[in-house]
């Protein structure tokens, strides 16, 4: 699956990774508008035992990461948490993550994700981000100086850009672009309210050609 038929695959759920000190912020506008949009949200966890978000907020995970097969899902997100950073236990995730880029499977990683992904090797021929500069440097990776990148099927951002993570991930399943995704993101990152009217607008479009 390449990134054009990632974005008409609206068949196949879109995967939420979540595990205990998952960051809440992070990726709540990139699921809710994906939502919005009629796309299956469904949560895997290191199991299908209950997780304990920053917080503390208890999820139970839909599914458990070795049930996770890329060709039933159309992304991967993969969340900060706490425990990228502190231990290994979230090192299956990044290497499911790189069984989905392999099969072609879109993956969106924010915050400490990254530094997974970066671990696992999958950041060394394709432009991405992250936090601070010296955060990836500890894994002996750089950055790209902006708020979120798409290079082919991975997105990466860092935890102060959950706006533009959803940016990235909206425009590569196709859920918004052009200048309804300019709109969009104004609205939610800048507050600008002119942007209000041009997602109206679409909105209005859409339901017409629904009809």
């Amino acid at each position: 699956m390449n990134a054009t038929s990632a974005m008409h695959d609206h068949g196949r759920p879109v995967h939420l990774a979540v595990y205990d000190t998952y960051a809440d912020w992070e990726t709540g506008h990139t699921t809710a508008y994906l939502a919005r949009a009629g796309r299956e949200i469904r949560t895997v966890g290191p199991t299908r035992e209950p997780v304990t978000t920053i917080g503390g907020l208890r999820i139970q995970p839909d599914l458990a990461l070795d049930e996770l097969r890329p060709e039933d899902s159309s992304l991967l997100i993969l969340t900060g948490a706490d425990l990228w950073d502190t231990s290994d236990d979230l090192a299956p995730f990044a290497r499911k993550a790189r069984a989905f880029l392999d099969a072609g499977v879109p993956v969106a990683a924010i915050c400490g994700a990254t530094a997974g992904l970066a671990r696992e090797g999958l950041l060394d021929d394709r432009d991405h981000t992250s936090a601070v500069s010296f955060y990836l440097a500890a894994t002996g990776y750089r950055r790209a100086d902006t708020d979120a990148v798409t290079d082919g099927n991975l997105v990466t951002a860092g935890p102060t850009e959950p706006v533009a993570f959803a940016r990235e991930v909206l425009r590569l399943l196709g859920v918004y672009e052009g200048e309804v995704l300019d709109a969009w993101y104004r609205l939610f990152h800048d507050s600008d309210a002119s942007a209000y009217a041009v997602l109206e607008k679409a909105s209005g479009a859409a339901e017409e050609a629904a009809r």
